[in-house]
Order: C-alpha cells, then sequence, then structure tokens
C-alpha cells in the first residue's frame, strides 16, 4: 500500500493537473468509483476545474471549481495497492504514486480506471493494474489524526504516548497519526533504535522526540528518494537480514498484527 512519501509524490504530480479546463471525464469503473454511477463524477466537473491539490496522510484531494467560478466539490483520488496517477500535457507525461519498477509490464489501456480530460488535449489518469484505488467526491477526512509530516514534537509526545498498545501499533494508528505504513514505521523505528513491541506509554520524553526527529528525517528521505522502498533498512527486511548500521542479524515477529523486522542489537 502507497505511503505518505508516495502518495506526497502523486501529489506534486497532481498539481500538473491544475486550473485547466475539464472537457470530458470517464467515470465509467463504477467499483473504483463506488458509490457513485457512472456519470455522476463527469457530470459534477465537467466543464469546471481542479484549483488545488491537498494531502493527509495517505488521503489525497482537490478542490475543485465549476464552469461558473464557484466552488465544486472535493475530488478524492486514493491510490490502493500499486495506483499511480499520470498527468499529461505539452511537456510530456508525469506519473507518481507506486514507483517504477526495472520489471514492471507495459501499461495496457484498460488499466487506466478513471481519466480527466482537459481542453487543453493532455489527461489525468489513475492508472491501477490491480484496481484497488478509489476514485469519489466529497471524502472523508475527519477520522484521520494530524499529518505525519507536519506534526510537531509536543504533538507527536501527546499522541504516541496516550496509549498502553505497542509503538509500532501506534505509529500505524491513521486515527493517531495519518500516513505511516508498515515499513516507514519499520525504517523509522530502526533509526531511532527502538523496539517496535515496547509499549507506548514506557517511552521517555528523549525517546519519544529522537522518534519524531527519525520520522522527520525518513519522511523527507523517502520523497526525495522515489518512495519508502529507498529507507536504508528495508533492503535488509528478510531472513538472511543484518542491521546495515552494526552488522547484527535481523529479527522477525508481528507487531501490531503486521509483519515486522528490527535489529537484535540495537533495538532491544
Amino acid at each position: 500500500m502507497p505511503e505518505l512519501p508516495e502518495v506526497e509524490r502523486a501529489r506534486q504530480v497532481l498539481l500538473g493537473a491544475l486550473d485547466r479546463e475539464i472537457a470530458d471525464i470517464d467515470d465509467t469503473d463504477d467499483w473504483v468509483c463506488r458509490p457513485h454511477r457512472p456519470g455522476d463524477i463527469a457530470n459534477a466537473l465537467a466543464g469546471g476545474r481542479l484549483v488545488e491539490a491537498h494531502r493527509r496522510g495517505k488521503a489525497m484531494w482537490c478542490e475543485t471549481e465549476t464552469a461558473d467560478g464557484s466552488a465544486g466539490p472535493r475530488l478524492g483520488i486514493h491510490l490502493g495497492m500499486g495506483g499511480r496517477l499520470i498527468v499529461s500535457g505539452d511537456d510530456g507525461e508525469q506519473a507518481g504514486g507506486e514507483p517504477d519498477r526495472p520489471d514492471r509490464s507495459p501499461r495496457k489501456p484498460e488499466w487506466d480506471r478513471f481519466t480527466v480530460t482537459f481542453a487543453d488535449g493532455g489527461q489525468l489518469r489513475l492508472f491501477d493494474k490491480r484496481r484497488l484505488g478509489r476514485v469519489r467526491l466529497e471524502p472523508d477526512i475527519d477520522a484521520l489524526g494530524p499529518d505525519a509530516e507536519d506534526i510537531t514534537p509536543a504533538q507527536f509526545r501527546e499522541r504516541i504516548a496516550r496509549g498502553r498498545s505497542a509503538v509500532k501499533a501506534r505509529l500505524l494508528d491513521q486515527s493517531v497519526l495519518a500516513g505511516v505504513g508498515n515499513l516507514l514505521a519499520d525504517e523509522t523505528l530502526w533509526q531511532a533504535r527502538i523496539r517496535p513491541s515496547v509499549p507506548a506509554d514506557e517511552l521517555t520524553r528523549t525517546e519519544l522526540d529522537r522518534l519524531h526527529r527519525a520520522l522527520e528525517s525518513s519522511l523527507r528521505a523517502a520523497i526525495e528518494k522515489g518512495g519508502v522502498h529507498t529507507g536504508e533498512v528495508i533492503g535488509e527486511r528478510n531472513a538472511d537480514g543484518a542491521c546495515p548500521r552494526c552488522g547484527a542479524p535481523m529479527l522477525h515477529g508481528t507487531v501490531g498484527g503486521r509483519s515486522t523486522w528490527w535489529c537484535s542489537a540495537e533495538q532491544q
């Protein structure tokens, strides 16, 4: 599942779709566009424009403007597992979401699940081979906690240390902190040298502040380098893995219902 860095890169690509008149919308995939019927999104947005691109955690949406210049409904776009946004124009195509891989199969037209065609001839497409993405009007983001990229140290300490569940489970709880997924949680905890299973309310202020700094640096690096898969410890999350810092074997277990890897020496 794309995590905050992948969604942020997709949001940056989405900026290229702003302030362009919408000529047509293909919203005929009634699974990706549920609960809307084919034509509902097209009728609401055709002739208007996308005017702002926002993100909170893994949730992404556009503010829209109708043809007469009044505010339109928000357009929510969720990448699902493996989805990508592609925006085309005079300067070619830009894509954001799941990173490219050398073994990626060629794109097929039927994998474009939702398409906005602009009056200038360019397009915004949700490419989603697995059909797990989602496009809907007026997405509900009220249940999400603060964005992981924007949360202050004080907010972080208060929200993470509030319960007795494992610290990794707190990081993954989107109502506590929006945007952290399984890989980013492992990378952040490894950076901070904190055991994933330690109860969150047992962490000291020093440890919580160190964890917040690790989250900031992990996010910044992942956004710059192309996604959470670029993290320092991610390539060592396997049976033969060794800690990139000290060389100790990596350990594996389940924390908060998720597969988890940590250093056997430094995260005790």
